[in-house]
């Protein structure tokens, strides 16, 4: 028994994952300050996604290795397999690699091991509340999440770090039933109201991120609902006595996040879209608060 939990125990360090970025400290991905996990794929195509390069992965074509200045990318090919290669201390983050390539993915993105990543949170779990893990999608990779956040929990040293999960709510009933043991909770994007409007700006229906919502408020792991709210294109402001009476009944300690849609990162149809300003946000906070909606976090920012 001891030998087959061993064995168990080093498939799960083992497992590894794609991972975009990795930022030490954040105060915006749950609460108190946290360790984000950003790991790259994405099943929506979200047209005013601020980080398109996170939704497909690097096919390994090439294109981007010789733009690259700084000598930072290789294309390595062993066993009639071809893959780029990225050299993170040469980079100097000129981005031209993004710009140059077909897929609008990047090569820029490492692999973890449960293993490394407990290594990482080690060094830094004295000055974090917990650890995000978010994406791209951060569900497409579940299995490497639940490897993860269970070996957190088991460790005597981790294990009142909390964790929680950043995604577009399209995980399956069952992958979510798989997962609430190990999360103390989630923060889940509403694209839209209307199936039409979240099919345009997402490519994909939200009957999913509505199932998602419900099971998770109803076991308690519900931590922040966020809108984006896109001025003459989400549906949230015609939509208001539905979305309103909709979040109103919602757990009263759910956030309610609204964000200002800007360009920042933005490519294609999404340029041509207004920006969101503040008086906006404004309006839509009121509307909501007038229809008996609490909670409602505004952004501090507006660029």
């Amino acid at each position: 028994m001891k030998m087959l939990q061993a064995t168990r125990s080093r498939i799960n360090l083992d497992r590894v994952a794609t991972v975009n970025q990795i930022i030490p400290f954040s105060c915006v991905d749950g609460p108190g300050s946290r360790l984000v996990i950003f790991l790259q794929g994405c099943n929506f195509n979200c047209k005013n996604c601020h980080n398109p390069h996170t939704i497909d992965w690097c096919d390994s074509c090439g294109d981007c290795v010789p733009t690259c200045p700084a000598k930072a990318l290789k294309l390595i090919t062993d066993d009639n397999k071809s893959q780029v290669v990225w050299d993170q201390q040469l980079c100097t983050q000129c981005d031209i690699c993004l710009s140059v390539c077909p897929k609008q993915s990047t090569p820029k993105t490492l692999r973890y091991s449960v293993d490394e990543l407990l290594t990482l949170i080690r060094a830094q779990m004295h000055f974090i509340n917990g650890v995000t893990i978010s994406g791209g999608e951060a569900s497409l990779q579940l299995p490497f999440i639940i490897a993860l956040f269970r070996e957190m929990q088991l460790s005597k040293d981790l294990a009142h770090l909390s964790c929680m999960i950043d995604s577009n709510g399209s995980l399956s009933l069952n992958g979510w039933q798989q997962v609430l043991p190990f999360i103390q909770g989630a923060m889940i994007d509403l694209k839209s109201w209307q199936q039409d409007t979240h099919r345009y700006i997402t490519g994909r229906d939200n009957h999913r991120v509505f199932s998602a919502l419900k099971l998770l408020a109803e076991q308690g792991k519900l931590y922040e609902v966020r809108l984006l709210h896109i001025p003459e294109v989400s549906d949230f402001d015609s939509e208001i006595d539905a979305v309103a009476s909709y979040l109103a009944q919602l757990p009263v300690t759910v956030r309610i996040k609204l964000n200002a849609f800007q360009h920042h990162g933005v490519t294609g149809d999404a340029l041509m879209w207004p920006s969101c300003t503040e008086a906006q946000i404004q309006q839509l906070a009121n509307a909501l608060a007038r229809r008996g909606v609490n909670n409602l976090i505004l952004p501090n920012l507006y660029l």
